[in-house]
Parts: structure tokens; C-alpha cells; sequence
């Protein structure tokens, strides 16, 4: 049965149960056939088939719920953010690469941010920047903290932009939490506040020069520079 689990088994059997899915155009909610029917549907073994469920439920693509099933979900991103999580380490590189990559999207974007605001924009911004403060825990506050800067970008209109930032989640918060454990809430707070004034005047100098140097201040968590 090993012989039935190895690499090119499994990969060609994903490959069918996604085909498959296209085919019959099966989308978020409904059900896949049962294991013993892709088995047999597919003449796969019963380990190589649970082995491909497991790779696609990995990807996002289907869960598994007791009394139901194979079912497909949309749960790509989630998957991706699962996987990032166990292969960052927070050093030195890994924060300016990160970072970096942060200024060229918040800082670049200014101009499609602004273009996106609206007064009820502003005002979900003041929010979740007010829940830093209130916030229970570190780990709550750096969640908000992270809201707030993934919500501005939703304001380009731009999903694929939002969805590349949501996989550096577990890095960007992890930094949050050890900053926040260390100086406190209230410079991320008032950091976000003059942030807020500057999209509120649509001054793009200032937006772009708070953020820059909002986004270098981590650094000083990683190694002790001071910013």
C-alpha cells in the first residue's frame, strides 16, 4: 500500500479531483463524491485517496465535516496564511524584506487610497484605531493595528493587493505584538491618528512621509536601532 501513497500517485489523483470539480462545476457548499466512490471513480487506492483529500483540504479547496463529507470551500487564502506562518522567522532581513515590500504597497498606493476614502471610510479607520486602546490583550491590539492598515488598503479596490498583504499577517502581527508588549498602545494610537489626519486632508506628503517612517520604527524590536 506505500507503493500507493507515493508523490506521483497522490499528485495525479489532486490533479483528477480538481478536474473533476471544474467539470461538474461544483462550488462553495457542495458535496464530493465519498471517498470509496473517488476510489473507485478514479481506481485509486483508499490511502492514496485520503492523501489527496488531505493535500486539497491543505490547500484550501475542500473540508472535511463529520456526517457530510468532502465539501468545497473557499478557504485559499487561509491556507496560504497557515502555511506562511510556519516558515518566517522574525530577524533582521526578514523584517526590512517584509517591511519593505509594506512601503512599496502602503506607501506607493497613496493616491488610489485617497481616491477610495470616503468620510464613512474615515470613520471605520478612527474605529479600529480606537480599538487599539480599548483593546484586552497585546494580542488583540496588535490585531486591530493590523485591521487598520489592511482596511486602508481596501480602499484602493484592489482584492489581489489585500490578499497578498493578508499573507504576511503572521509576520506583520508578530512584530505588532512585541512592540506593543514593549512601548505600549498609545504610540501606535497616536501614530494612526496623525496617519488619519493626513488621508483626511488628502496630504499626500505627510501620509507618505508618517508612514515611511511609521513602518521603519519596528526595527528598533529586531536589533535595538533607534529610528
Amino acid at each position: 500500500m506505500l507503493a500507493d501513497v507515493g508523490g506521483s500517485a497522490v499528485d495525479t489523483l489532486v490533479r483528477q479531483i480538481r478536474q473533476y470539480i471544474h467539470d461538474h462545476r461544483l462550488t462553495v457548499g457542495d458535496a464530493l463524491p465519498s471517498e470509496r466512490e473517488l476510489g473507485e471513480r478514479f481506481d485509486a487506492a483508499r490511502n492514496t485517496v485520503r492523501e489527496a483529500i488531505r493535500i486539497l483540504k491543505a490547500y484550501g479547496v475542500i473540508e472535511v465535516r463529520p456526517k457530510v463529507g468532502a465539501m468545497i470551500v473557499d478557504r485559499h487564502m487561509d491556507a496560504v496564511l497557515d502555511l506562511f506562518s510556519f516558515q518566517i522567522g522574525l530577524s533582521r532581513e526578514t523584517f526590512l524584506d517584509i517591511q519593505g515590500f509594506r512601503r512599496l504597497i502602503e506607501v506607493g498606493a497613496v493616491d488610489t487610497i485617497f481616491a477610495g476614502l470616503s468620510e464613512e471610510g474615515l470613520a471605520t479607520l478612527g474605529a479600529i484605531n480606537a480599538s487599539i486602546l480599548s483593546a484586552g490583550s497585546v494580542k488583540q491590539a496588535a490585531q486591530s493595528d493590523f485591521d487598520f492598515h489592511c482596511t486602508m488598503l481596501g480602499f484602493t479596490g484592489n482584492k489581489t493587493l489585500v490578499g497578498v498583504y493578508k499573507t504576511m499577517q503572521p509576520m506583520i502581527t508578530r512584530l505588532m505584538e512585541t512592540g506593543k508588549a514593549t512601548d505600549g498602545l498609545e504610540g501606535t494610537f497616536e501614530t494612526h491618528s496623525a496617519i488619519l489626519d493626513a488621508l483626511a486632508r488628502r496630504d499626500r506628503l505627510a501620509f507618505q512621509y508618517l508612514m515611511d517612517r511609521h513602518l521603519d520604527h519596528g526595527l528598533k524590536y529586531i536589533d535595538g536601532s533607534v529610528m
